[in-house]
């Protein structure tokens, strides 16, 4: 077995430990769905309060105060629904993953989160949309979606007009944030794959060292 082959070897039996792991925690959790869709409205809500007190802390002290709290719920909501259905779609692809006969398949079905990964960042803005829209009825200052569409679209030709700029910056930073918790299956594969490349490094150094003795 080449170093590659036993890289995706232990790459392999990790993610089928995850997934056997994962199967009895749901086996015998009671409401598992809704248990999982409450996670992830709170660190949906956590996301949005770090995000908002460390990129625009002057709003939560201003005449916006009560609309962005509001804000925050539908936006949590939105999100955990999102994240919800992606790590399910998540499962599914490790099934295919684990099934496939060849590591460029394998490689393939995980890759998928990646499209997830980016399809987070436009579903954020759906749900800040939405969201704004909901609070300005609620706060009897109704506004249009086109009112909203038109002031997501301005910021987003900002953004990509002036990437450096300091309110692009913190926009972007701001969208990294809510989106994290999408990021979660990517940044678990990525991160399951360089402990593997790890330990097939640190198994070469150790009998590279007792061969010398």
């Amino acid at each position: 077995m080449t170093k590659l082959s036993a890289a995706f070897a232990h790459w392999r039996a990790s993610l089928l430990y995850f997934k056997e792991w994962f199967e009895r925690l749901r086996a015998d959790t009671r409401f598992f769905l809704p248990k999982v869709f409450l996670a992830f409205v709170g660190i949906n809500l956590l996301c949005f309060w770090w995000a908002l007190l460390t990129a625009y802390p002057g709003l939560l002290f201003s005449q916006k105060t009560v609309e962005y709290i509001l804000t925050g719920f539908p936006v949590a909501v939105l999100g955990a629904l999102f994240d919800s259905l992606s790590l399910f779609v998540t499962l599914l692809l490790i099934d295919r993953a684990l099934s496939a006969k060849n590591n460029v398949s394998y490689v393939g079905y995980l890759s998928v989160d990646l499209f997830i990964a980016v399809l987070a960042t436009f579903w954020v803005l759906f749900a800040f949309l939405v969201s704004g829209w909901i609070v300005s009825l609620v706060l009897e200052n109704p506004e249009t979606m086109s009112e909203r569409t038109g002031l997501y679209q301005s910021r987003l030709e900002h953004v990509l007009e002036n990437p450096f700029s300091r309110e692009s910056l913190r926009n972007m930073y701001f969208g990294m944030i809510m989106g994290a918790s999408a990021l979660l299956p990517t940044l678990f594969h990525m991160a399951m794959a360089a402990r593997s490349v790890q330990r097939l490094v640190s198994d070469a150094i150790r009998l590279k060292r007792s061969g010398s003795a």
